[in-house]
């Protein structure tokens, strides 16, 4: 009875080791993705007022957790009777992410700015109700949540393929993990971020008489939030390309092969260009045609 007893300790420990191990091997798989959610995220919950700033975080994080809870069983279910679909599904969402690496490098370097009409200056100078106001944070509220969940997927799917060969314990444990980590993770850090600018206005008036320490760091603080938020943005299209490139490489044998003497990190970036270019070109003449 008592060595029945220690068995199933013992297993037990070996499987949250198990667990334990194989969830800092899918969080650093993930790491590029929550990188671009990270970005996207502080960029979808920046510019609104001060008061609105964290019910926004919070009503979005809130859909973030739906989305998980509706993923991660499908996801499960995917493992469990169609695990041959992973790699697909991966290479699919790799497409994306290379797709949309390469589109905010395009819209960066070609994308012309709109410039304002009369009928432009005319809505900016008409009166926004309270209600229209409503609609409007609600509209951005839901494109986040949206985002989120193909990002979600893309994260969940990464996680579990890294676990893929694993006990179906071990997969739920993890990816459920990762899946917690990247929610929490995500909308904590762009709280802070977001509230960093109120902080070191907070700083600078304590500050504001002697002009010392707190005031510097508080102008700090409120100069550095618009360069950090578009370094984020930045980091986010690499680690997208990274990421999809990393996908296809690991993914296809041949392609393994055949970039072997390349330094890996250059050798991912390269291929998520080339197939953030190859999934560019036919999107942009679909919409040049759709325009026209």
């Amino acid at each position: 009875m008592a060595s029945g007893f220690f068995a199933l300790f013992d297993d037990i420990s070996v499987l949250m080791d198990d667990m334990a191990t194989m969830s800092k091997v899918a969080t650093k798989k993930t790491a590029g993705v929550l990188g671009d959610d990270l970005a996207v995220t502080a960029e979808q919950t920046s510019g609104y007022a001060s008061s609105r700033e964290l019910p926004v975080i919070w009503a979005i994080a809130k859909g973030s957790f739906v989305n998980k809870l509706i993923i991660l069983p499908a996801a499960f279910l995917l493992s469990a009777f169609a695990p041959w679909a992973i790699p697909q599904i991966l290479m699919l969402g790799g497409v994306y992410l290379a797709y949309e690496g390469m589109e905010k490098i395009y819209e960066y370097f070609f994308h012309k700015t709109h410039t304002p009409s009369h009928a432009d200056e005319r809505m900016i100078d008409k009166a926004i109700t309270k209600a229209e106001i409503v609609a409007k944070e609600r509209e951005k509220i839901d494109s986040a949540i949206r985002t989120d969940f193909i990002l979600s997927i893309e994260i969940v799917i990464i996680a579990l393929g890294t676990v893929s060969g694993k006990p179906l314990l071990v997969q739920i444990g993890v990816v459920s993990l990762v899946a917690l980590l990247a929610t929490v993770g995500v909308y904590g850090i762009v709280a802070l971020l977001v509230r960093m600018d109120d902080f070191g206005y907070k700083l600078a008036v304590l500050g504001e008489e002697k002009r010392g320490m707190l005031y510097r760091l508080g102008q700090l603080l409120i100069r550095a939030l618009p360069k950090v938020i578009k370094s984020l943005a930045l980091i986010g299209t690499i680690a997208m390309l990274l990421v999809a490139g990393g996908i296809f490489v690991h993914q296809l044998p041949v392609l393994h092969a055949a970039l072997h003497g390349i330094p890996t990190l250059l050798a991912e970036l390269l291929v998520g260009i080339v197939v953030g270019v190859i999934a560019l070109i036919p999107m942009e003449v679909y919409n040049r045609m759709k325009k026209a």
